[in-house]
């Protein structure tokens, strides 16, 4: 991959979100991250041209503002951004959620691991399924 692969997380938790971050620049150091903490900001900037589109987002359900059901179905009516593949990370492991955001386009659903190795695991499966 000879151009910086671009990541964007929207997740309302911070601490999730610098976990995320560090754990991301670990596996792969020259990739761009940027951190959002709900939907509408997250769809805001994106159409505003304030941060560039990602090549993938890892989005949570649950946030204020917008939460993460509703901006999953915003982003894929927008023609720039619904080409944008987006995985549902999120504490949530309820059935209907998974059905529901897959039904409306997100590419795969991942529940939030509860430990470091897990994560490492989930995006080095990311990076795998993309080269």
């Amino acid at each position: 991959m000879t151009e910086k692969f671009r990541f964007l997380l929207v997740d309302d938790d911070d601490d999730d979100a610098f976990l995320f971050g560090e754990v991301l620049q670990q596996i792969a150091p020259d990739t761009s991250f940027e951190s959002i903490s709900n939907g509408q900001e997250a769809l805001d900037r994106l159409k505003n041209g304030t941060i560039d589109i990602p090549d993938i987002i890892f989005l949570d359900l649950n946030m204020p503002r917008m939460d993460g059901r509703e901006c999953l179905i915003e982003l894929k009516k927008d023609e720039q951004l619904k080409k944008i593949p987006v995985i549902i990370y999120t504490t949530s492991s309820l059935h209907s959620d998974i059905q529901q955001t897959l039904e409306n386009g997100a590419l795969s659903f991942v529940t939030k691991p509860t430990n470091i190795k897990a994560l490492e695991e989930i995006l080095h499966n990311v990076f795998r399924n993309i080269q």
